[in-house]
């Protein structure tokens, strides 16, 4: 197993280095927002060969937009992996309000499996970006961290969930899943073990 695959976890700092930016306007977010899925696409698809013109073409943009959102490559994909996480982040409370707080758990751990295929795809262009000396994982521990402590949180105050799991132990879990059966072919095994690993978190009365 490469150790690229191995989750964000246990890698970098929970430093936040991103300075402070003014909100864009509505056309100018929908630019952006479409780059970013785009760039995923590519970058997962093609890696460091990927063509920052063909991104730009699929969001239907020209490419100087592509470059007054993001000035050079490392930052385009360091954006790309960053939006991927805060997608999985945030959902954790849109599920909360959806879903029963066991229910949401394990939904969201189907997410946290599409994250982490979508970042061992896109492993190549990471590495290039690391090796730049810029580290996107700065904020993945503290972020993943935080989401199932508000799910884990949600579970102990309904009496769905056990009280005495450590957040970070759920999150290892997950990855050990992740990696062993992670493959798109593999998703019905994944899920098996998901439901197992959820089983275990349930609260039983004694």
């Amino acid at each position: 197993m490469d150790v690229r695959d191995q989750d964000d976890v246990w890698q970098g700092s929970d430093e936040v280095t991103a300075p402070s930016e003014r909100p864009l306007r509505a056309d100018a977010r929908r630019n952006r927002e479409r780059l970013l899925r785009s760039a995923v696409l590519a970058f997962s698809r093609d890696g460091t060969d990927a063509s920052l013109e063909g991104i730009a073409k699929d969001a239907g943009v020209g490419i100087g937009t592509l470059y007054r959102h993001f000035p050079s490559r490392d930052e385009l994909v360091e954006a790309a992996y960053r939006n991927e996480l805060a997608r999985l982040c945030d959902a954790a409370g849109e599920l909360l309000v959806a879903h029963p707080a066991d229910q949401a758990l394990r939904r969201w751990m189907d997410h946290f499996i599409d994250y982490m295929t979508t970042k061992r795809e896109m492993a190549d262009a990471l590495t290039a970006v690391i090796a730049s000396g810029r580290n996107p994982y700065s904020t993945s521990r503290a972020r993943m961290t935080a989401a199932v402590d508000d799910l884990l949180g949600a579970g102990v105050r309904a009496d769905l969930l056990r009280g005495d799991v450590q957040p970070v132990d759920v999150l290892l879990t997950l990855s050990g899943i992740a990696m062993t059966a992670g493959q798109p072919d593999q998703r019905e095994q994944a899920g098996r073990m998901l439901d197992l690993l959820v089983d275990g978190l349930r609260f039983r009365p004694s």
